[in-house]
């Protein structure tokens, strides 16, 4: 499963990121680096996948020009390139990677199935993604991480961080303190809605990602993970079960278990400090 995440150009990607001279957008002491250093991030992405399916017409286009069903790992490993070179890469290559997925976007357009109109670059629908992601990210970083959650101060920090990269791929006023995350949020859920392409997508990643028999026990600790950390106002709309007590319990330790796992696998000897996890993996 690592080695899906990394994708085959895990190591030639590593020297991009890591070895080439050049200034990046955020110094080793940042939040953005610590979170997206650890091994959270594996919780938070799926956590983002899901929450970002809640909104129709990011799930029309997700649904309409995502290769997610035939080439889920390969889509896993471009975004997890794309936050490792934004977060720990020269400008150069951020810049790239920025320029890359713009371009890209710029292709994602349709109509959803409620007959409105979508487009991927819409600033709008860009702020969504990311107020989604960022929320994921923190989430599973302050439940999961290896080192102490962040304080108010670091929060702040890790979401003014990410601000600077939304800001950069087309995001208009993205939120630069919890305070505008969470109110950005809850301006969101009018338009978010449990459509039948958003519970398929569920079932998919929760239930029928394509993985090797022993793969899956792992897989369905980290997708208990990601769903126990769902805001409970999300679990119908995606047919997601709801059970606080066992989630609290025994869900918490085998996420626990599962990120502990990851981090172990994903940190390769001699690994430079701040590495990604999500753009590493031990071989």
């Amino acid at each position: 499963m690592l080695h899906r995440v990394a994708g085959p150009e895990g190591p030639g990607r590593r020297e991009r990121i890591f070895d080439a001279a050049g200034e990046r957008w955020f110094t080793p002491d940042r939040p953005i680096r610590r979170v997206h250093s650890d091994a959270s991030m594996f919780v938070g992405g799926l956590r983002a996948l899901l929450l970002q399916s809640l909104h129709p017409l990011a799930m029309a286009g997700v649904a309409g020009h995502s290769d997610y069903r035939h080439d889920p790992w390969g889509r896993l490993a471009r975004t997890s390139f794309f936050l490792a070179v934004t977060t720990f890469g020269p400008v150069t290559e951020a810049e790239q990677a920025i320029a890359h997925v713009q371009r890209v976007h710029d292709h994602v357009r349709g109509t959803a199935p409620d007959g409105r109109p979508y487009a991927a670059s819409d600033p709008h629908l860009l702020r969504w993604v990311h107020v989604a992601e960022v929320d994921s990210f923190l989430a599973a970083y302050q439940r999961y991480g290896g080192r102490e959650p962040l304080d108010a101060a670091g929060r702040d920090g890790y979401i003014a961080d990410a601000a600077l990269v939304a800001a950069k791929l087309g995001v208009i006023d993205p939120p630069r303190t919890e305070v505008e995350l969470r109110r950005q949020l809850a301006e969101f859920r009018p338009e978010l809605a449990g459509t039948p392409q958003a519970r398929q997508a569920a079932r998919y990643l929760l239930l029928r990602a394509p993985l090797p028999l022993a793969a899956r026990l792992p897989y369905s600790a980290l997708a208990s993970a990601a769903v126990g950390l769902m805001p409970a106002w999300t679990r119908w709309p995606l047919r997601l079960p709801y059970l606080p007590a066992a989630e609290a319990t025994v869900g918490r330790l085998a996420g626990q278990g599962i990120v502990a796992g990851i981090r172990w696998a994903t940190t390769p000897p001699a690994a430079p400090a701040g590495s990604p996890a999500v753009a590493t993996a031990r071989t």
